[in-house]
């Protein structure tokens, strides 16, 4: 990632330290970082349910900013393990909306270029959690 590029983020985007994290080869933005980037860009969103059943979703997303329009797609499969689909939860329409969402977002600020992923996208991109012990 340029640091040129993730210090114009951080100042045009008024992103804090949480919304972003380092994981591989990748820059990851948080959900709460998505949410910073639409709002201020000012990209709306609109939903299409392509498919939605017990174990599987797929959200079509159609994004807009001034001129610019962007149609990309999220999807969830629920599975015993990753091997077996896309997430273990419950929640695969909201999971796919998610990621359509975070994906419309990331491609309307052309940020896929800079290596740049949201945590929605894979289980594999969330961040560690640390363990506090507590005494």
């Amino acid at each position: 990632m340029n640091k040129e590029k993730l210090t114009e983020l951080y100042k045009s985007y008024k992103l804090k330290k949480d919304d972003v994290f380092s994981h591989q080869h990748y820059l990851i933005i948080t959900r709460s970082g998505i949410e910073k980037l639409m709002a201020q860009s000012n990209i709306t969103i609109n939903y299409e349910v392509i498919r939605c059943e017990p174990n599987f979703a797929v959200i079509k997303a159609y994004g807009t900013k001034e001129d610019k329009k962007i149609e990309t797609f999220g999807s969830a499969l629920k599975g015993a393990s990753y091997k077996e689909g896309s997430t273990n939860s419950w929640y695969v329409m909201e999971l796919a909306e998610k990621r359509s969402q975070s994906r419309c977002v990331l491609k309307m600020l052309n940020l896929y270029e800079y290596g740049i992923f949201s945590e929605d996208e894979s289980e594999s991109f969330k961040k560690q959690k640390t363990e506090y012990k507590t005494l």
